[in-house]
């Protein structure tokens, strides 16, 4: 695969435990079906809760088309924000593959962190249910749906426990006496 700017061969590269394609000159990285998520969620296992369904919302997305062809198939690629980041990430709706700008993939990881740090309790919940919800009928498989559960659970007792310290007093009195 060549670059869609530079032209030149793409070298493999790892993003944590992730195979990915970048451009030895740009910097740019090109990402294969599920490759982005999974560097995401190497990145920051915290994160794993956070995915932005790039396919299932494709027809809701303000669509930008870019005069660069896919480094895969060669067909033109389209501009996109990825969801709620402010990141902009350039697609194939071919082929579906992901390209991304040298300091991009940074620039969604840490859009992703300020989120999670920064959301309200109510949306905790949400999250927490619909996370239950999807252990069920998810469509990642059950261990996959069990943790993202489990995290948007935790964040949602730190959410709790940070805007009530009365609360998080009380439960550290009650540990800290032992049991009776």
């Amino acid at each position: 695969m060549k670059c869609s700017r530079c032209k030149v061969d793409l070298e493999a590269s790892l993003t944590g435990r992730v195979r990915g394609d970048e451009c030895p000159i740009c910097g740019g990285a090109w990402y294969e079906d599920d490759e982005l998520r999974q560097a995401k969620d190497a990145a920051d296992i915290d994160l794993n809760w956070l995915d932005f369904e790039l396919w299932t919302e494709w027809d809701s997305l303000d669509l930008r088309h870019k005069k660069l062809p896919c480094p895969s198939c060669g067909d033109g690629l389209v501009s996109i924000l990825y969801g709620q980041t402010g990141v902009e990430v350039d697609c194939c709706p071919t082929c579906k593959g992901l390209w991304l700008e040298r300091g991009r993939f940074e620039a969604i990881i840490e859009a992703l962190t300020k989120e999670l740090l920064n959301k309200p309790i109510d949306e905790y919940v949400k999250a927490s249910l619909q996370e239950a919800k999807e252990i069920i009928v998810g469509p990642e498989p059950l261990n996959s749906e069990w943790k993202d559960f489990k995290t948007a659970l935790r964040f949602m007792i730190y959410r709790l426990l940070s805007e009530n310290p009365r609360l998080s007093r009380a439960l550290a009195d009650i540990q800290a006496s032992g049991p009776r």
